[in-house]
């Protein structure tokens, strides 16, 4: 028997290039967890902006007394 024979063929492991990939916990720095967060905020943010103008119907800046 040949040595391709006997030894499985096993799929390469796919593993985060780095810690900042994999961490799902919350933690301090720029970290995978911190980003989502970041950008769920903002989103949540940008949805209330669109409300808040449409419910007034004027721009964020003029409700603001900016403009």
């Amino acid at each position: 028997m040949s040595d391709e024979q006997q030894t499985p063929q096993s799929a390469p492991q796919s593993e985060p290039d780095s810690q900042a990939e994999s961490t799902e916990t919350p933690s301090f720095g720029w970290n995978l967890y911190s980003e989502k967060i970041n950008g769920r905020f903002a989103m949540i943010g940008f949805v209330a902006l669109l409300v808040l103008e449409a419910v007034t119907g004027q721009t964020f800046l003029s409700w603001m007394g900016l403009l």
